[in-house]
């Protein structure tokens, strides 16, 4: 397409995959005998447990309080009692309190028609009160609590909201089918999210290998007679982070250390959007939400739409099961994704995709030592020495590696990627971050 958009430095394109779940509608998961849902599904404190063992609970029950100004409440997904408060470990490797339920019990919302309730009339305040109330998070991985995202520090404006429609991990069609399937509940999600941030500019960035998506929005926009751009971006990788999709956009560059916010730009995927338009509208807890499950060891990828605490493992059988045993199973994307070792992990707000991957996809090879070729630094979409940084991690010199600009690494994986010696860059990276900070 002429006149598509991109960001201008490094980058890779990796087999996308989509073919996979792309062209399937999303359906509806079984609902799971037994949910568990973890307090800990955002970025900031652990949400406080609001239940205990023996309580019965309601659908959208609150059952965990956010605990501090970064933090987010939980919900119950199902209608139960509660068996027990457990330890349990996410895909990232963190420990958390997660909340079982027993199903048992009358739905409140499913399969029951809701009253749509308007908007346009409301203050910021009570809107942003809604996305709070109804433990809204940012659902492309990251899972930043909304109503904080969207609460201006003060002395800082935005004059920029863009929908993040781009979805440039390979496999993943989530947000894809949703943009497709929802695109009215997507575009006003968005319009609620431009009115609370008073915003003069919205742009929706969607990648040109969703050329069925750039009609439907073009077509729903139109119709609602919104100011609303669309802006058409090269099918390129990292294309849907933050950073690079603002260069893209608006031609304006996050500083180091920086937020989108520092030059008056606001970002939100398409699932968070559709989730802020479910809490406004329908005073909707984000208790479920759309994830591919996919890869070539599933029988029957798809895109389904399952209740936050639902397995892995209930997912894929959900998808026909296993055509073989995987190499590896990952849940968000192969670039940023975890290896995950059970599939009794339960699904969380921020899992994007769960994907069951064959050895071929894998394609694991022994760590060689770098032969210097500069194919990370080449690939690296923030201007960074992958290499250079690895080797002081690799030697606990920490100081060094963040005066090299670790702390600008966004974790993208693009580095990792193209490294023809299998160094595990982007896990260093990491991993030295994180010690880094402990270091403060």
């Amino acid at each position: 397409m002429i006149g598509r958009k991109t960001f201008p430095r490094g980058g890779v394109h990796p087999y996308e995959r989509k073919s996979l779940s792309e062209h399937k509608r999303i359906w509806n998961a079984a609902v799971p005998s037994e949910c568990i849902v973890p307090l800990q599904q955002h970025i900031g404190k652990p949400a406080e447990a609001q239940v205990g063992p023996g309580d019965e609970v309601r659908e959208g029950r609150l059952i965990g309080k956010a605990s501090g100004f970064v933090s987010a409440s939980v919900h119950s997904p199902i209608p139960g009692v509660v068996r027990e408060l457990r330890e349990v470990y996410l895909a990232n490797g963190l420990a958390t309190t997660a909340v079982v339920i027993d199903l048992q019990g009358e739905f409140d919302r499913l399969g029951k028609q809701q009253m749509a309730a308007e908007w346009r009339d409301r203050d910021v305040k009570s809107l942003l009160t809604s996305i709070r109330k109804n433990g809204v998070v940012g659902m492309g991985g990251a899972t930043f609590p909304t109503h904080v995202k969207y609460t201006l520090p003060q002395g800082k404006t935005c004059d920029w909201m863009i929908l993040n429609g781009v979805e440039c991990e390979p496999y993943l069609t989530a947000d894809h089918r949703l943009m497709l399937e929802m695109t009215d509940q997507v575009i006003e999600g968005l319009e609620i999210a431009a009115r609370i941030l008073d915003v003069e500019h919205v742009a929706i960035g969607i990648e040109e290998n969703k050329p069925d998506v750039i009609e439907e929005i073009r077509s729903r926009v139109k119709e609602r007679r919104l100011d609303f751009r669309v802006v058409i971006l090269e099918t390129k990788y990292p294309q849907g982070g933050e950073k690079q999709l603002i260069k893209a956009i608006t031609d304006r560059e996050v500083p180091s250390g920086g937020l989108p916010i520092d030059v008056g730009c606001m970002v939100s995927n398409a699932g968070t959007l559709n989730a802020v338009y479910e809490a406004v509208v329908f005073d909707k807890p984000l208790m479920e939400r759309v994830v591919s499950v996919t890869g070539g060891a599933v029988r029957e990828p798809g895109n389904l739409k399952a209740r936050i605490g639902t397995t892995f493992g209930e997912l894929i059988e959900e998808c026909g099961g296993l055509a073989e045993i995987p190499q590896k199973v990952v849940a968000g994307g192969p670039m940023t994704g975890f290896a995950v070792y059970d599939l009794d992990m339960p699904l969380i707000k921020g899992t994007s995709g769960i994907l069951a991957l064959t050895a071929r996809e894998v394609n694991e090879a022994p760590r060689t030592p770098c032969i210097n070729c500069g194919r990370c630094i080449a690939a690296c979409p923030m201007g960074l020495q992958p290499t250079a940084l690895f080797k002081y991690i690799d030697h606990e010199e920490y100081e060094p590696a963040r005066a090299l600009g670790l702390s600008d690494c966004i974790e993208c994986g693009a580095c990792s990627y193209v490294c023809p010696a299998h160094i595990p860059l982007v896990q260093g990276m990491r991993i030295g971050k994180r010690i880094a900070r402990k270091k403060g």
